[in-house]
């Protein structure tokens, strides 16, 4: 089964003078752990959008056995887990991949 989160910021972080050492590391164990899952094919995609106001969100999108279980992975991402970024999982249905994409 796939799911999707969707991340928000909160609202102290969407001024760039606000972020702390600690904000910034939680940044980094999320992205890291993203980039770990993604090259084991647990995670099929994730970014954010371009927007830096309360209107842009990242998404991951991931595979997952039931939605106890992707719930557990979302609430143990290091950004969700550290309270600086809150989220929504969903179950999603893949209609269409495109396996001609290229970066």
């Amino acid at each position: 089964m796939f799911f999707i989160y969707v991340l928000h910021l909160i609202p102290r972080l969407m001024d760039d003078q606000a972020w702390t050492k600690d904000d910034e590391h939680y940044v980094s164990d999320h992205f890291d752990r993203l980039k770990k899952d993604t090259a084991e094919g647990f995670v099929l995609l994730a970014g954010r959008t371009s927007q830096t106001d309360e209107t842009g969100f990242g998404i991951v999108i991931f595979q997952a056995n039931s939605l106890i279980e992707a719930q557990d992975y979302m609430a143990n991402d290091p950004a969700v887990l550290n309270g600086i970024m809150t989220a929504d999982v969903h179950e999603f249905r893949l209609a269409l991949w495109s396996p001609t994409y290229q970066k």
